[in-house]
């Protein structure tokens, strides 16, 4: 599928599309593996095609138009202070002693 096709989806055709190409892929793999598929070639094309799904949705994301389909993670964030407090000092350099 191309990108421009991906594009014209809305957000819930390309969850779709994503999980029916994850149950493909995963098919596909199994059947490559039991020598059963010479299909390399639609492999590659599946994998590219769940990629360009992934990527738009993300994109959508950070857009901001396409609501997440799982609940947001609360963030978790650390104060600063507790990072520079757990951060290691640099280790001081050895200086070179200059013998003549």
């Amino acid at each position: 599928m191309k990108a421009d096709k991906i594009r014209e989806l809305d957000g819930k055709e390309i969850e779709t599309q994503l999980k029916e190409a994850g149950e493909k892929l995963f098919r596909l793999k199994f059947q490559l593996k039991m020598g059963q598929a010479e299909g390399v070639k639609n492999y590659r094309e599946l994998r590219k095609d769940r990629a360009r799904m992934l990527t738009e949705l993300s994109a959508r994301k950070a857009a901001g138009s396409t609501p997440a389909a799982a609940p947001a993670k609360p963030a978790t964030a650390k104060p600063a202070a507790a990072k520079a407090a757990k951060a290691k000092p640099a280790p001081a350099k050895a200086a070179k002693k200059e013998s003549k």
